[in-house]
């Protein structure tokens, strides 16, 4: 479950920014149109499905969903018990079935698929190839397709396939591949610019969770 939540989070940050890219110009157009749009954007909130599909055969899947808050470097994300959430300085990752929260410094050399990294437009520069691969209907939006596989070939990731909605020039939703035969499939919803969302939000409020420990591991 822990890997799957960890996987989750991983794809939802990349669809929330897309990479940037290196070898293809018309993939390069597309991307680059989208980074445009939600770097202009003050906040933006999303709603998400995840699914994943895995295991020998193929038949292990489970479904989650989830929802993130971005704020320029800041982000909160939810899905199920977990909630992630960083105002730049720390990141709390709360699990409510424990009762726990993480307190972590916040580290961009860590954070390889946090929305302070992806909003950055060079982030992916390094470390994928990336390749269009037509267009094609993904929940009733007429979506064009890019590709990213990762340089590094030691890494568990096999590739990316990111969903541009077309008329939006925002992400739709995204496939996400691993070499064990893992496939995480999400599906973007609900996307909501410029909401009004307080600075507080991006930070562990204590006096709100009452009982719950805190392992701080600064």
């Amino acid at each position: 479950m822990k890997q799957f939540i960890t996987a989750g989070i991983a794809l939802a940050m990349c669809i929330a920014t897309p990479a940037m890219a290196q070898n293809d110009p018309k993939a390069k157009g597309i991307l680059d149109a989208v980074s445009k749009k939600v770097s202009s954007l003050k906040t933006m909130k999303a709603s998400f499905t995840l699914k994943l599909t895995g295991g020998k055969g193929g038949n292990v899947t489970d479904t989650r969903k989830g929802s993130v808050e971005l704020k320029g470097q800041k982000y909160h994300l939810t899905m199920g018990s977990q909630e992630i959430m960083s105002d730049n300085v720390t990141v709390w990752t709360y699990n409510k079935d424990a009762k726990e929260v993480q307190v972590a410094k916040y580290d961009p050399t860590q954070q390889s698929m946090s929305p302070a990294k992806l909003f950055t437009p060079s982030f992916f520069d390094k470390e994928y190839k990336y390749t269009y691969k037509g267009e094609r209907k993904e929940n009733g939006k007429n979506c064009e397709i890019i590709e990213l596989v990762p340089n590094d070939k030691s890494k568990q990731l096999a590739k990316i396939e990111l969903m541009v909605d077309k008329s939006a020039s925002m992400i739709a939703g995204g496939n996400y591949w691993e070499k064990n035969g893992n496939k995480y499939a999400i599906t973007v919803s609900n996307v909501t610019q410029n909401a009004d969302i307080p600075d507080s939000h991006f930070a562990w409020d204590a006096k709100a969770h009452p009982g719950v420990e805190v392992v701080d591991l600064r």
